[in-house]
């Protein structure tokens, strides 16, 4: 009796990755970047350094959970909700959908999402699938690192920024169980929101046991159907955010 022939996982991914495209989605953070307007500015230490002799670089980093292109878990605005440590990591891994407002914004940066771009995505691609990751295109992520661009406050101080609605997300996460959601700018919510301490939508997201990337880079390009992404980050015991990678396979 002959025996089977087993064929490993990588040998079967492999032949699927070949030929594909890999896009970064992820900022290189660093001090002085664009950031939420109440947290201090990273710290960056070099306690060895081969440049000056020593045998080995080894930096320190002082910063914020929510630093840069990071992740938001359930417990960054839940009480008693997800930390990091408790995503588990076949999570990290979804389809990936791309909701697509650029044009609407290069128009009026207050844009937001509706039910009837969602609805039309779907009518192109068919129903969004229960566990994706869907991310909110609109070409904000080519104004960092510029702080003021990034915030772009008019002379009252009021932010003008895109986000998301009430109206898309609840569409995403109640109809269509969607995994988790991300954006380019630096909130969930429109600049106009914030700018009043209003983070309802936010909230709205992380009460759902959901979770998010913020400040994501390189969508543009990227096709609104039929790609992957690959969302990962440190594993803090309680960790209510953290700096992600983040990529697409497509």
């Amino acid at each position: 009796m002959m025996e089977a022939t087993r064929t490993g996982l990588w040998d079967g991914l492999r032949p699927l990755l070949a030929g594909r495209s890999f896009t970064d989605l992820t900022h290189a953070f660093h001090p002085g970047q664009p950031h939420f307007p109440a947290f201090p500015d990273e710290i960056r230490e070099a306690l060895f350094d081969l440049e000056d002799g020593d045998g080995f670089t080894a930096h320190r980093y002082s910063i914020i959970g929510q630093w840069g292109t990071h992740v938001d878990p359930p417990s960054h605005f839940i009480r008693g909700g997800r930390t990091l440590d408790q995503i588990p990591v076949e999570d990290m891994v979804l389809p990936l959908v791309i909701l697509d407002i650029t044009a609407r914004v290069t128009a009026d940066p207050d844009a937001t999402p509706t039910l009837e771009d969602v609805q039309a995505w779907e009518r192109r691609n068919g129903a969004i699938p229960a566990g994706a990751f869907v991310a909110l295109r609109t070409g904000w992520s080519h104004r960092w690192p510029d702080v003021s661009a990034m915030a772009n406050r008019d002379e009252e101080g009021v932010s003008h920024t895109p986000g998301w609605s009430r109206e898309a997300l609840s569409f995403l996460l109640e109809e269509r169980s969607v995994t988790a959601v991300g954006h380019e700018q630096t909130d969930t919510d429109p600049g106009m929101a914030t700018s009043r301490q209003d983070f309802s939508l936010e909230t709205y997201v992380l009460s759902q046991n959901r979770w998010q990337i913020e400040l994501m880079a390189n969508l543009q390009g990227l096709p609104e159907a039929g790609a992957a992404i690959i969302a990962s980050w440190p594993k803090p015991l309680s960790g209510s955010g953290f700096p992600a990678r983040v990529f697409a396979i497509h």
